[in-house]
C-alpha cells in the first residue's frame, strides 16, 4: 500500500474548537420547524399533538362544513373556524420552532466536531514492524499507530512508547500544549488532537464510532439525548393532565347540552379553544427545548456530559467529594515564609535560600526564588560554569549548589539538614514543629555547615475557593475533602477552604467506600477525579466529573468530562444543573398561572347568556368570539416569547431552597397571572380596533 504524505493525514477541521458554535441561519431553523409537522414527530409530544389533531379537525370543519351538519347547526361561523385553525396552527408551529432552535445549537456543535473527525488517517504499526497508512475508521481497539510531529491523532489511545507535546486546542479551546508520555497517569490522548513535537506510538483504546469525539457528537445532538427523571416525571404529569382535561371538556359539552345553558350559542371551536387554553401548552411546547439547551450550555463550558440525567443530578446534589490537590489547592507546595535562625540576619537566610534554589526548576524551588526576589534579594551574577548543582535525591533529601569558593548552599527536610550539619537549633525546631501542625512543610536552609533558617512551604488554597465552597453550602450541598495527606495538613486546608468535612490519609479505595456510604443514606453524590484509582468511585457516583488530562479509565467511568481539566468547574456545572431545574419549574409555574387568567376570558365567553356567571368576566370582554380568539392568540404567542428563557435559563444565584421557591413563585407565578390578564385585554382591544367581530 502506498504511503501518503503527512500533509494528507491532517484533519479537515483540525483547528476547529468545540467552543465554536456555528451561526445557524433563520432559514435552517424554519425548515427544521416545518419538518416537525410530520405526525410521527408530533406524537412524541402528546400535549402539542392533541393541539395538532384539533388543528386538522377545525380546518376540516372550515373547509368542508357540509360534512358536519350538527356543528353547522350550533352557532357555526366559517371565519371564526378559520381564525381558530390559524391560531392553533401557530401554536403548534411555535412549539416546533422552540425545539428547532435548541436542536440547531446542538447540531452546530456536532458539525464543528465532525469537521475535526473528517479525513483522519493513521500510520498503523503491523506485527512485523512495518508501517502502513489506513483510514481512521479501519482501526480497532488494541491496534498500534505511530504519530509524528505535525500529524493528527486518528483515534483515542494511550501512549505506549515515547512522549510528545500535544495540541488539544481543537477539542478544548485551550491554546497551551500538553505533554503526554508513556508510563504514569498522563498517557491518554484524544482523537483529533495534533502532535506538535516528538513521536509517539499509540495503542488505540476505542472502536470507530465509539471514540470520545464520536460520543461528543452523539451527546450534543438532540436525537441521542436521554430524558432525565425530572423531565420524564413532568412529561407524565402533563400527559395525564391533558387526558383529564380532554375528558372534562367533552363532559362539559354534554352538560351544556343537558342543561341547555349554552345550547345554540356554544360551538365546537369554542370548546376546543377552552381545552387548548386549559392544558399547559406553554411548558408542553418548551419542555424539550429546555432539556436540549441544558446539554448545550454545559458543552459551552467545555464540559462533555454523557447524558441529560447527569446535568440534573448535578442540580439535585446533596454531597460533593473533592480532591485536595489540584482542586482545592493549587497542587504544589509554595514558599510562604522565611524564618531566620537565632543570631542570623534575615537577609542572609533569604539570600541562602535563593542560592540553594537558583538551579531548582521544581515548582517549590521557583516559588522560593520568587518569594526571595519579592523581598528585595538580589544576587551577583553567577556563571553556571562556576557553580555545581546538587540535585535532590530520595537518599539525600536535599538539594542546592556549590559556590565558586567551595561553600555549599543547601535546603532540605529538617531531618536531612540536621544530619548534614550535625545539630539543629532548638528554637528553630519548635518553629518547624508548629508549622507542621499547621499543615505547612518546613525546609531547613544551611550555608556551609551552619543552619541559617527555615523556608515554610504550603499547598496554597486556590483564590476564591472558600467563596465557592460557601456558595455550595448556601445551596445545601455538603462538601467533603478527600486527601492522602496526614490529618494535621488536611485539617489546616479544610479550615482555610471552608469544606464541611475531610478524610485524611485516604487510600485509593477510600473514595469508593465514601461514595457508597453517602449513597446508602439516599443522598445524591458527585466526585471529581483523574486517575485510574478514581475510576470505581467516578462510576459509582451520581455525577462522576473526570478530567480530560486524566487516564482513559477515569474518562470512561465518569459521566462528565472537563476538557479544560479544571476540577473546580464542577461548581459551575452544579449551577447549570440547578438553573435547568429552576427554568423548568419557572416555566411550569408561569404556564399554570397563565392558564388561570385564561379561564376568566374563555368561561365567560361560553356562558355569555348566563347572567349569574357575569362576575367571572373580570376583564369586561363584551364580544365572546373576540375574547376567545384573543385568549387563544395570547396562548400561542407566549411560546415564542418564552423561547429565550428556555434556551438561556432562568437567572440563578446561590440561596436556600425556601428563599428560591418564594422568589420564583413571586416572579413567575404572579408574573404569569398578571401578564395573562394584561396581554389578553390588550389583544382584545387591538382586535376590536381592527374591526374584528
Amino acid at each position: 500500500m502506498s504511503a501518503a504524505t503527512p500533509s494528507q493525514t491532517q484533519a479537515v477541521g483540525a483547528t476547529v474548537s468545540v467552543r465554536r458554535v456555528a451561526h445557524t441561519s433563520v432559514g435552517v431553523v424554519l425548515s427544521r420547524s416545518l419538518a416537525k409537522f410530520d405526525p410521527r414527530k408530533q406524537v412524541r409530544n402528546p400535549v402539542i399533538f392533541v393541539v395538532y389533531a384539533f388543528t386538522f379537525f377545525t380546518a376540516a370543519v372550515w373547509a368542508f362544513p357540509w360534512l358536519f351538519p350538527d356543528i353547522v347547526a350550533s352557532g357555526y361561523s366559517r371565519p371564526y373556524y378559520l381564525a381558530v385553525t390559524v391560531i392553533l396552527l401557530l401554536t403548534v408551529w411555535f412549539a416546533n420552532i422552540a425545539e428547532a432552535v435548541a436542536e440547531a445549537q446542538a447540531k452546530a456543535q456536532a458539525d464543528s466536531l465532525r469537521e475535526v473527525r473528517a479525513g483522519l488517517r493513521a500510520r498503523q504499526i503491523l506485527p512485523d514492524g512495518r508501517r502502513r497508512w489506513v483510514a481512521g475508521t479501519q482501526l480497532h481497539r488494541g491496534d498500534l499507530v505511530e504519530v509524528r510531529p505535525g500529524e493528527t491523532v486518528p483515534l483515542d489511545g494511550d501512549v505506549a512508547k515515547g512522549g510528545a507535546m500535544i495540541d488539544e486546542s481543537m477539542m478544548t479551546g485551550e491554546s497551551a500544549a500538553v505533554v503526554r508520555e508513556s508510563g504514569g497517569d498522563r498517557t491518554s490522548v484524544l482523537g483529533g488532537s495534533r502532535v506538535l513535537d516528538g513521536t509517539i506510538e499509540l495503542r488505540i483504546t476505542a472502536e470507530p464510532g465509539t471514540s470520545f469525539l464520536d460520543r461528543m457528537i452523539q451527546l450534543v445532538e438532540a436525537t441521542s439525548r436521554d430524558k432525565s427523571p425530572n423531565e420524564i416525571a413532568l412529561t407524565l404529569v402533563l400527559n395525564a393532565l391533558t387526558l383529564a382535561l380532554l375528558v372534562v371538556v367533552v363532559t362539559f359539552a354534554y352538560l351544556l347540552d343537558f342543561t341547555q345553558l349554552g345550547l345554540g350559542t356554544v360551538n365546537l371551536a369554542t370548546l376546543i379553544a377552552l381545552f387548548v387554553c386549559l392544558v399547559p401548552t406553554t411548558i408542553g411546547g418548551l419542555l424539550s427545548a429546555v432539556g436540549i439547551s441544558g446539554v448545550t450550555r454545559v458543552a459551552k463550558s467545555n464540559v462533555v456530559c454523557k447524558s441529560g440525567k447527569a446535568i440534573e443530578a448535578a442540580g439535585d446534589l446533596d454531597v460533593l467529594i473533592l480532591d485536595k490537590t489540584g482542586t482545592i489547592t493549587v497542587g504544589a507546595r509554595l514558599a510562604v515564609q522565611f524564618v531566620a535562625a537565632p543570631g542570623v540576619d534575615a537577609d542572609q537566610c533569604e539570600r541562602t535560600a535563593l542560592l540553594a534554589s537558583l538551579l531548582d526548576e521544581t515548582p517549590e524551588g521557583r516559588s522560593i526564588s520568587r518569594l526571595a526576589t519579592l523581598r528585595g534579594i538580589r544576587l551577583e551574577k553567577l556563571k553556571t560554569t562556576d557553580v555545581k548543582a546538587i540535585p535532590f535525591s530520595t537518599a539525600r533529601r536535599m538539594s542546592g549548589l556549590v559556590l565558586p569558593d567551595g561553600t555549599e548552599a543547601m535546603k532540605g527536610s529538617v531531618g536531612a539538614i540536621t544530619e548534614y550539619v550535625g545539630v539543629f537549633p532548638a528554637e528553630l525546631q519548635l518553629v518547624a514543629d508548629d508549622a507542621s501542625r499547621r499543615g505547612m512543610t518546613p525546609l531547613g536552609v544551611a550555608l556551609g555547615k551552619k543552619v541559617v533558617g527555615l523556608v515554610l512551604l504550603k499547598d496554597v488554597v486556590k483564590p476564591g475557593i472558600s467563596q465557592r465552597i460557601q456558595e455550595l453550602r448556601t445551596m445545601g450541598i455538603r462538601t467533603i475533602m478527600c486527601t492522602g495527606d496526614n490529618r494535621l495538613t488536611a485539617l489546616s486546608i479544610a479550615r482555610e477552604s471552608g469544606v464541611d468535612e475531610f478524610v485524611a490519609e485516604a487510600k485509593p479505595e477510600t473514595k469508593l467506600k465514601l461514595v457508597a456510604l453517602e449513597k446508602s443514606h439516599g443522598r445524591l453524590v458527585a466526585m471529581t477525579g483523574d486517575g485510574t484509582n478514581d475510576a470505581p468511585a467516578l462510576a459509582r457516583a451520581d455525577v462522576g466529573f473526570a478530567m480530560n488530562s486524566g487516564t482513559s479509565a477515569a474518562k470512561e467511568a465518569g459521566n462528565m468530562v472537563d476538557l479544560d481539566s479544571d476540577p473546580t468547574k464542577i461548581i459551575d456545572v452544579i449551577s447549570i444543573g440547578k438553573q435547568l431545574l429552576i427554568t423548568r419549574g419557572a416555566l411550569t409555574t408561569f404556564s399554570i398561572t397563565n392558564d388561570v387568567a385564561k379561564y376568566f376570558a374563555v368561561i365567560p365567553a361560553i356562558f355569555v347568556g348566563v347572567t349569574t356567571l357575569g362576575f367571572l368576566n373580570v376583564l369586561q370582554l363584551s364580544d365572546p368570539r373576540t375574547a376567545v380568539l384573543a385568549t387563544l392568540l395570547f396562548n400561542a404567542l407566549m411560546i415564542p416569547v418564552l423561547i429565550p428563557l428556555a434556551l438561556i435559563g432562568a437567572s440563578f444565584r446561590p440561596m436556600p431552597a425556601v428563599d428560591l421557591l418564594r422568589r420564583n413563585l413571586l416572579l413567575y407565578g404572579l408574573g404569569g397571572l398578571v401578564s395573562a390578564f394584561v396581554g389578553i385585554k390588550l389583544l382584545y382591544i387591538i382586535m376590536t380596533m381592527l374591526g374584528y367581530r
